[in-house]
């Protein structure tokens, strides 16, 4: 018998924002500005390309705003592609969701914190006799098994809190947030004013004419970035949750997006104000360096590193419970619309979908043990925009099908807007199979195998039922 109780909606606008922002923050704003320097070689083409990829991101949430306020309801854009297109394209984003793109951010998050927690605090190794084992020479499962092991507790313990309840997850995500947009805004104020900072050579803007960047390489940084600002669209999966998710939805996307965009913007530059590009490349090339710490401890010495250790510790942490908390809200979507296991869409006693919850973690747990963090970052956002032009697309579709429904939110700037941000979807798919084919092939393939788990799925005649 599957349970039949409904989600309730709890959270105004200030959470919607401080989802948006929390999902948005994790890795990418501490450890990407470091391979965008190796691609690029200078720091006004870095700060251009984190400037468009915000741009970029933003007209992305403003063309997302407007379905999201006609469509608002939980399981995001599972339940906006299934009505702009059919169930099968919703189900081959739902299943791309699980395979990768949100199961493989919580991972990629959870690791880079235990990655944090290793450099403050070593932890002992453990299967190192079996550290060389590897699957088809390409995963090594047990290759620093006890980093691997931390990462893992954190996702099933963030999962055990959020199985407990929405407020739960909420309050420590809002928690968080604020410890996290504290520690910015203070290696900000102290970057720009350090004595490090003051002697700097100020960034040479007329690079832009004197060094030339291929569209190909600056495409190629900007999955950097865009890794960066990935996350927006997740608050989309709680719209069942979500007060008035009509007018807070698309509001709350738009405000939380130009709060990261500023954000981005002031701490690279200051780390581009206390490590020189040589710097920056010699950080990408170590591979175990983060670009954010090397520069606090350029300012603040080795009590400055172990600071921002502290903060990239408590960054990944709320990052990735946002990611758990909304990311789970598809599939439940999925297994009510009778498109994935029905025992998904239960809600337990305090009205969260558990099992949802539960098997998301699993899965998560299990891709941690591949540890290949750039890989997986490059593959996400590879997947992701195929959908999220997708969605773009569907602004123009649901003005022709649904011309005279009521829409809270109108995007801005169209036909233009869209239009621009359906193309650049299109020439980072093909630009990424150019320069990333391995991370492409692997993205076109656990995104097809979603094909036959859908005819599965069909025969064995499982339909909607009711959430009455």
């Amino acid at each position: 018998m599957v349970n039949q109780r409904n989600l309730v909606r709890v959270l105004g606008l200030g959470y919607v924002i401080i989802f948006v922002v929390s999902n948005i923050i994790g890795s990418g704003v501490y450890k990407k500005i470091a391979p965008m320097a190796a691609e690029l070689h200078s720091a006004v083409w870095i700060l251009l390309a984190w400037a468009v990829a915000g741009l970029i991101t933003i007209f992305g949430a403003l063309s997302n705003a407007e379905v999201a306020g006609l469509l608002a309801d939980t399981g995001g854009e599972f339940v906006y592609l299934r009505k702009i297109y059919n169930r099968f394209f919703a189900f081959i984003y739902g299943w791309s969701l699980f395979a990768i793109i949100q199961t493989a951010t919580i991972s990629s998050l959870a690791y880079v914190f235990a990655q944090s927690l290793n450099s403050m605090l070593p932890l002992p190794e453990v299967f190192s006799s079996l550290a060389g084992f590897s699957i088809g020479g390409v995963f090594f499962p047990f290759q620093d098994f006890g980093v691997k092991l931390v990462a893992i507790s954190m996702i099933m313990l963030l999962t055990v809190l959020n199985i407990s309840g929405l407020k739960s997850g909420a309050g420590l995500s809002k928690a968080i947030l604020f410890l996290v947009l504290g520690g910015l805004l203070t290696i900000i104020l102290f970057g720009l004013t350090s004595n490090v900072s003051q002697a700097a050579q100020p960034v040479n803007f007329n690079e832009l004419t004197t060094r030339s960047v291929s569209l190909s390489t600056f495409f190629t940084a900007m999955l950097a970035a865009f890794w960066a600002y990935q996350g927006w669209v997740s608050v989309g999966f709680i719209g069942g949750e979500i007060k008035n998710p009509n007018k807070n939805l698309p509001k709350g996307i738009v405000i939380g997006v130009f709060i990261i965009l500023a954000i981005y913007l002031l701490i690279n530059y200051t780390y581009l104000k206390v490590l020189t590009i040589p710097q920056l490349e010699g950080i990408h090339q170590a591979g175990n360096q983060i670009a954010a710490v090397e520069a606090v401890r350029g300012f603040w010495g080795n009590g400055g590193a172990m600071f921002i250790s502290l903060l990239i510790l408590i960054t990944t942490l709320g990052c990735t419970n946002a990611s758990v908390l909304t990311g789970a809200r598809p599939y439940f979507a999925m297994a009510r619309d009778g498109l994935f296991f029905r025992s998904i869409g239960n809600l337990n006693k305090a009205n969260v979908p558990s099992n949802s919850l539960l098997w998301q973690g699993i899965w998560a747990s299990v891709l941690v043990l591949s540890g290949t963090f750039d890989q997986l970052t490059d593959m996400v956002i590879f997947a992701v925009f195929i959908f999220y032009g997708a969605t773009t697309l569907g602004v123009f579709i649901l003005r022709r099908k649904m011309p005279d429904a009521h829409r809270p939110y109108k995007v801005w700037g169209y036909p233009v807007v869209p239009v621009i941000y359906f193309l650049f979807c299109i020439a980072l798919f093909l630009n990424t199979i150019i320069t990333r084919p391995r991370e492409a092939a692997i993205g076109i393939v656990l995104i097809l195998l979603g094909i036959p788990v859908y005819f599965w799925l069909n025969r064995k005649g499982r339909k909607p039922h009711s959430c009455e």
